[in-house]
């Protein structure tokens, strides 16, 4: 089977979408399909040059992230696949690639990624009119038209049922998952040691992921800076791309609280450091106010570590009945008591809850299972032409 991504870029900092598309593609190609990627990246950009995917940089987009080479491109080339994905049904180059398949629909895939979440429209009411002008003729008929569209768990299909109207489609879900690489334990702990000299033989508790408002960053530092003011060697690793210019602000509040010097602020961590940090780290925390699946979770947790995460992430229930982790509310109360929770514990009950997040991750979250349902998927959707 030949296989067409469609989503803005390949650039590994906008997200766990492009994470999951190249590493589906990776486990896909073991199965003997064939999957390419049409993006708007500029061609000269380095995560186009570096990918082992087949790319179609068709841009740069324009700072609306319109390129007008989508929609030819598609027009010209979309025959060439059996179907055709759109991984971000807020932008112009998935709507541009639909436009151009109305009369071969058949072959149309939407994966909704989250981006159906109702907390977006409350979080952000000006967007929510946005989107709305153009849910109708622009947004809904991606979904509409699709001959599927996938859900990454339980949760999220159902919640996207209630941010838009008219909403009608071909509901899937789909297992999502990912592939923890093989490697040297001692050499990915030493990168990130290198990287990251602040930890070396201190404990710490890790956060990793894009830094933004709806990740609830600032919940972690004030949950920290009250939890853990009585052990000044633990430390708070913050790790990620400053996508919207917050980290700033976030750091006046670090220092108002009197841990600005127990927090670490290491950046983006990809490839051997990202993963030395996971083995180094005590527990992983994810308090966000809203996450789809949460990739990050299923990383550290394929690493034997904790997670310490809110009932905003889609995977919560998974991750509370399989004892890997501690699960509590989006606020300042529920980040405290997991914070509290997980510091309670002995140092017996702590490796036993990362065996417990190992054996939910190789249940859960491995990512060959979630390349054979999407290709299940398909291979049903295709014997219903």
């Amino acid at each position: 089977m030949r296989i067409l991504h469609v989503i803005p870029s390949m650039n590994l900092a906008d997200g766990g979408p492009i994470n999951w598309t190249i590493c589906v593609s990776r486990e896909l190609a073991k199965l003997g399909h064939v999957s390419e990627v049409a993006t708007i990246d500029d061609p000269a950009a380095p995560w186009v040059a570096s990918s082992d995917v087949v790319v179609h940089a068709l841009g740069p987009g324009n700072k609306l992230g319109i390129s007008r080479k989508v929609g030819p491109w598609i027009a010209q080339n979309h025959r060439g696949y059996d179907f055709v994905v759109l991984h971000t049904i807020f932008e112009h180059c998935c709507y541009a690639a639909w436009r151009e398949m109305r009369r071969d629909k058949n072959r149309l895939v939407t994966f909704v990624h989250g981006f159906l979440d109702p907390y977006f429209n409350r979080a952000y009411p000006l967007k929510k009119i946005k989107k709305y002008l153009f849910w109708p003729w622009a947004i809904y008929p991606q979904l509409r038209d699709a001959a599927v569209t996938l859900f990454t768990t339980e949760e999220e299909r159902i919640l996207a049922r209630q941010s838009f109207r008219p909403y009608r489609c071909n509901e899937r879900v789909i297992a999502y998952g990912i592939t923890k690489p093989q490697y040297d334990r001692e050499k990915v702990l030493q990168a990130f040691h290198s990287a990251v000299p602040e930890v070396e033989g201190r404990p710490f508790l890790l956060y990793l992921s894009r830094i933004h408002p709806k990740k609830g960053v600032d919940l972690l530092i004030q949950a920290f800076a009250k939890v853990y003011a009585d052990c000044p060697e633990y430390k708070l690793v913050i790790a990620g791309p400053d996508q919207v210019g917050i980290v700033a602000g976030l750091k006046e509040l670090a220092q108002s609280h009197g841990v600005a010097d127990r927090i670490i602020w290491p950046g983006m961590l990809n490839g051997d450091v990202k993963w030395g940090a996971f083995e180094a780290c005590q527990a992983f925390t994810l308090p966000s106010h809203q996450e789809n699946f949460g990739q990050v979770v299923a990383e550290a947790m394929s690493c034997s570590k904790p997670v310490l995460i809110s009932n905003k992430v889609n995977i919560y229930q998974e991750v509370a009945s399989s004892g890997g982790g501690i699960v509590e509310n989006d606020d300042l109360e529920g980040t405290n008591k997991a914070f509290s929770r997980f510091k309670a514990l002995s140092e017996p009950e702590v490796a036993a809850m990362g065996r417990a997040a190992l054996s939910c991750f190789h249940e859960k979250f491995e990512l060959e299972q979630s390349a054979k349902d999407f290709i299940r998927v398909l291979e049903e959707a295709a014997k219903s032409r």
